[in-house]
């Protein structure tokens, strides 16, 4: 195994376990919530998790990058970089909803080697290594084996971005074929599909730090992840993540190809 690797996704485990804790502290109380320049929320508990999360990891790599959702890009000279998300869900966060968690991406050069998803209220860390496997705390997690549509649960994260996205008929026409449909947005949604609790997630208006840590743990689960090309773009607005059986399928749906 990869030294360098090892090091930085066990590095990650820890760090993302204790800042998440940061967040944790402001869960469920009085907060003030400012709102940044597209519209999205943002609090004192985003800024010092991601805080938390960027000293801990630069005092281990001082020369790795960084992106985080709130503080930016930092270039590096190693080629490793840290892709952040202090707060996925934090619209969810702010009304009481404990369904966020605290999300931290490796890239290598272009490749993206691990994540970890720490959802600090249910008391769950996922993580993964590029191939090593996906795990829920200690428990290698893996996705289902169904291949029809019809017997598939699918997760979302809002009607309201198919809408703004003009993708509204493809999105009914995947719930018209499945059998069950649940709004669990952002990470959560996600993380369903990568332990087998469900079988698709489908998404749009996603960013780079909402996917980077996530799309390890999906594939080394056994799932396939891309955006609706049929590609992955870590920078693409659009995403679809499945147990990969019926992949093609939901893409062919959302593409508005209603002969699959």
């Amino acid at each position: 195994m990869n030294p360098d690797w090892r090091a930085r996704y066990e590095k990650a485990i820890d760090v993302t376990r204790k800042a998440a804790q940061v967040a944790l502290r402001y869960f469920d109380t009085a907060l003030t919530v400012e709102s940044k320049a597209d519209a999205s929320p943002v609090t004192v508990a985003d800024r010092e998790t991601e805080q938390a999360l960027r000293r801990g990891l630069q005092a281990a790599f001082p020369n790795d990058g960084f992106l985080g959702e709130e503080y930016g890009d930092t270039p590096g000279s190693t080629g490793y970089r840290w892709v952040l998300d202090p707060i996925d869900g934090t619209r969810s966060f702010v009304r009481g909803i404990p369904t966020w968690a605290t999300i931290v991406g490796l890239e290598y050069r272009g490749e993206l080697l691990a994540g970890v998803v720490e959802a600090a209220p249910f008391g769950h860390t996922y993580h993964a290594l590029r191939g090593h496997g996906a795990y829920r705390n200690d428990r290698r997690i893996h996705v289902s084996d169904e291949a029809d549509l019809g017997k598939s649960l699918v997760f979302y994260s809002s009607v309201s971005w198919f809408l703004k996205a003009g993708k509204e008929r493809e999105f009914l026409e995947v719930v018209r074929r499945s059998e069950r449909q649940r709004g669990y947005g952002d990470w959560y949604g996600f993380l369903l599909v990568a332990q087998g609790s469900g079988e698709v997630m489908i998404e749009q208006g996603v960013h780079a730090w909402d996917i980077a840590g996530i799309f390890p743990i999906v594939e080394e689960a056994g799932g396939k992840m891309t955006d609706w090309s049929g590609k992955f773009d870590l920078h693409a607005p659009d995403i679809l993540a499945s147990n990969g059986r019926q992949h093609d399928e939901v893409l062919a749906n959302l593409n508005g190809d209603r002969s699959v």
